[in-house]
This record gives structure tokens, sequence and C-alpha cells, in this order.
């Protein structure tokens, strides 16, 4: 037998990942995986009496968590008239990203997360807290990095069954992981990194550890946890003014991307902790206390990307590219027409 477990983005704000297995014979035919159901009354998505949503398979892939020819089916959100649900995201996300296709938009977005255990981050100890951040961020060792086995893992298993996973890292806090996915479009990158957090949900079970995607999971002088989204289109990658106009076109709708790129943004971008307030909106170069920096090698190459620093560890990626496309591609002024 082969069994399918289907994944899905309930209805909670932040969304939460969803799933459950569907067993097939082994001489099933998969031309195309069949659609399936789900009781959104249990997710916030229905009322109990009309209860009934609609799982319709968007990316399919190898299930590395049970292995030989099992398979992971994420899904989006459908009502029983087949047209998208009130928290499929998704759907505009693709929508908007059709509409700017011509120009070429690539994403990459650095998801941090923090491993916790009995309440506290990997590395804290019972009581008190651990020598201040600084040791940690890329750290090897015992004594700097927790939870390097999650990490590897995840790595492991997302790059076996083809995720366009372009690194890790230890961050500054003790706990504290990041992996980075794309290059890629909107809706693929945003697809990819839902299973992604999948497979780290999963990974960490095992290990009864909880993955957290607080954007402050711990208050005081520690680093916040964010979703750094990295955006270039083909004029970007061609002319350095485009990424300069791209920057200050994120500008103008400032307070509106701050509304919807993450639950709890405001207790991460206070103006310290390499953040940029939420109440104020900048952008430089090489500077990781501005809103939105470019690297110094797009300014060295004169061509490139930028690197938008303000969406939350626990932000929706396809609201947040699809933010990005729509502010930056559909710019009034031609001079940001990027």
């Amino acid at each position: 037998m082969i069994t399918a477990e289907y994944i899905w983005l309930d209805g909670n704000s932040p969304a939460q990942l969803r799933s459950k297995t569907k067993v097939f014979p082994d001489d099933t035919e998969f031309n195309l995986m069949p659609i399936w159901g789900f009781d959104g009354s249990s997710t916030k998505q229905a009322e109990g009496g009309a209860s009934d949503c609609v799982l319709k398979p968007v990316m399919v892939t190898p299930d590395p968590i049970r292995g030989g020819n099992n398979l992971l089916v994420f899904c989006e959100v459908l009502n029983v008239d087949m047209t998208p649900h009130a928290s499929n995201t998704r759907r505009h996300c693709n929508e908007t990203e059709e509409t700017y296709y011509e120009q070429e938009p690539w994403f990459g977005i650095e998801q941090e997360y923090t491993l916790m255990q009995d309440g506290r981050p990997l590395g804290f100890p019972r009581n008190g807290y651990p020598a201040p951040q600084g040791q940690y961020y890329c750290s090897i060792g015992a004594n700097n990095t927790f939870g390097r086995e999650i990490a590897e893992m995840h790595l492991a298993v997302c790059l076996q069954i083809g995720l366009k996973i372009s690194g890790i890292n230890a961050e500054v806090m003790p706990g504290q992981w990041e992996f980075q996915v794309g290059p890629s479009s909107a809706t693929h990158v945003s697809d990819q990194l839902w299973v992604a957090r999948y497979l780290l949900e999963r990974i960490s079970e095992k290990y009864g550890y909880e993955v957290t995607l607080e954007g402050k999971p711990v208050p005081g002088d520690w680093n916040g946890a964010g979703a750094h989204t990295n955006f270039s289109t083909k004029k970007m990658r061609r002319s350095y003014e485009a990424c300069e106009n791209a920057a200050e076109a994120l500008g103008e709708r400032a307070e509106w991307h701050i509304k919807h790129y993450g639950v709890g943004i405001e207790k991460r971008l206070t103006g310290q902790h390499e953040t940029c307030s939420h109440e104020e909106y900048r952008w430089g170069v090489s500077d990781r206390g501005a809103s939105v920096r470019i690297p110094w090698h797009t300014v060295h190459h004169h061509k490139g990307y930028i690197e938008d620093r303000r969406p939350n560890a626990n932000c929706d990626p396809y609201v947040v590219t699809k933010l990005i496309l729509e502010t930056v591609c559909s710019h009034a002024n031609s001079d940001y027409n990027v």
C-alpha cells in the first residue's frame, strides 16, 4: 500500500499546518492526485452545519518521513463549489504573479525558527539565561550550538525530495536556526517554504521539540525571528538603479506591508536587535538595521536584488510575496516600474 499525506493550511492567524493520511493500493496510477476533503469546523474554516471543505493538490513530492513510495501532497483549500476558500491566500498570490509574469520576479526567503523544549529555547538553562548573544551565530561546539541534529536532518530530507533549499545556519540566539528557500517565483517559493515548514515540524516531533515561528520568542536582549525576503526582477538583475527604485517603492505602502507581514511583528521590529522600528521605513546599503537592505555586492556589481527585512518568521509567504509584487511591479511612477 502507498500512503499520501495530504497537507493544508488552516484558518488560524497565523495559519497552522494540518495533515491527514490517505491510503492507496500499490498498483494505483497517479496521473493526477485526487481531491479530498476535511472537516472545516475543526480548523476554523467552516461552521458545523456546512462543515465540508475541499483539498486540491498543488504540489506532490516523495515522503521522506515514511520513505518508500509514499507521498506528501500539499493542497490548497476550496469551497465545495470549487471556488477558493476565504483562507486560501495561495490563489491570490498566484493571480498576482501571473499579472507581472513578464517582469520575471524572483524571491528567496530566509526562514528563521526557534527550537523549544519545556517552554524555553534549546541552550537556555532551566533557571536564568545563557551567556549573552554574540557567540552563537554560525557557531560550532557544544557550548554554542543547540539543535544542530534537527537542522542537519531537515536540510537532508528537504534536499532528498527536491526542495530548493539554498542553505542553513545557526542564528544569533541559542536554539535559533535559519534555512533559505529559493530563488524561485512567488507561488513556487511559498509552496516550498510551507512544505519545508511541515517537514521541520515532523522531524522535531520525533525529538520532543517544539518549533516556534514567533517573531519574539524570548523578551529582552535577544534577537527575534524573521523571514527576510529577497526580491528581484529582470530589470533589477540588470540595473542597480532599478534596485534603488524598488526600495523606494516599498516605502510608499510601508504601513500596509507591516500590517500583513506577521502576527506580533511590533514585538520584533523595535529598532533594536538588527531591526528597524515598525513605525519607521528606511532602506540602506549593507544596513541590517534598515527596513530594506541592499547588499554590498548588488552595489559592487551594479545589479542584483534587495532584502526586505521586515517579515516575521510566522508570516504567510503567499501574502508577503504578493504584496511585494503589487507594490514594486505596479508602482504608478514609471521610474519605479521594474
